[in-house]
């Protein structure tokens, strides 16, 4: 039995077959996908614009607005940009660098998570840094913190106020944000909890002291050193850190399925900037 619960404009999967995910994914465009998420929260919070997304939780809560920006006055993040722009120019064992497989211009975010039509298959940048290593002898990096992280802080912080613009270029690139779009509502867990019933459905709303932040933005600010972490951690490690929370075994960081998920959500914010590395509660 398939149960449905409404977000005006959008009709949200809650418990059913992954047949029926696929169809009720592909109900609607991206296009139409993106004017109905941003509808639904100009309406949610109507005094928040556009880019303030970008800024999380810290967009819709005023209190926690000014406890972040004193943060930022002294990001803890900023001694890893340093590390991640050593990382950047270090040779490799070869003799080459990562410029020799991204250009010279570590300001690569806008480029990220793209389709590849070669590959058939959505590359993210810390996918593309472990493809530029392998070509080039060297070991891959793990996908949730450490050096990736590191690495990620100084391509993230190079291009702060580039515009989200992930583009869904063919029907093979479709069926992958379709498949992203099915995880991202799809109930799953002990809880029965969807990634939207907490971002979306209850946006704004208190679990325990913590606020949830909105949908919109959501990838724009990544990696992000969390208070909890007490270190600088990837969107995929946030994301099998969710899927724990809902009692569901988590996907691996940079599988296909949170690959596709990446590549769903970030098309969701497209037009709003870049501006990672961020701080997090």
């Amino acid at each position: 039995m398939i149960r449905f619960f409404a977000i005006p404009g959008l009709i949200l999967l809650s418990l059913g077959s992954a047949m029926a995910a696929d169809r009720q994914a592909s109900d609607t465009t991206p296009a139409e996908d993106i004017a109905t998420y941003r509808e639904y929260f100009q309406q949610r919070f109507p005094d928040v614009s556009r880019q303030q997304y970008a800024d999380g939780v810290y967009a819709i809560d005023a209190i926690s607005r000014e406890n972040w920006e004193a943060i930022e006055e002294f990001p803890p993040y900023e001694p890893m940009i340093a590390v991640g722009e050593t990382l950047w120019q270090t040779p490799f064992a070869n003799g080459k660098t990562y410029t020799d497989c991204f250009g010279t211009s570590p300001a690569q975010r806008k480029h990220y998570p793209h389709w590849d039509a070669a590959s058939q298959q959505v590359i993210t940048l810390p996918l593309a840094i472990n493809q530029c290593r392998v070509r080039n002898g060297e070991k891959p990096l793990k996908y949730k913190k450490g050096r990736m992280a590191d690495l990620l802080a100084y391509l993230s912080y190079a291009s702060r106020g580039q515009l989200i613009d992930v583009k869904i270029p063919d029907a093979a690139a479709l069926k992958a944000y379709n498949a992203g779009k099915s995880i991202y509502f799809a109930r799953r867990g002990q809880l029965n909890f969807s990634c939207a019933s907490c971002h979306m459905q209850s946006a704004g709303q208190r679990v325990r002291t913590d606020i949830l932040s909105p949908a919109l933005g959501h990838t724009s600010g990544w990696p992000v050193y969390r208070s909890k972490w007490g270190e600088l951690g990837t969107l995929h490690r946030r994301f099998t850190g969710c899927m724990k929370q809902m009692r569901a075994r988590p996907y691996k960081a940079q599988s296909v399925e949170l690959r596709n998920l990446e590549y769903f959500l970030t098309h969701m914010s497209n037009g709003i900037q870049y501006n990672g590395p961020a701080a997090r509660k």
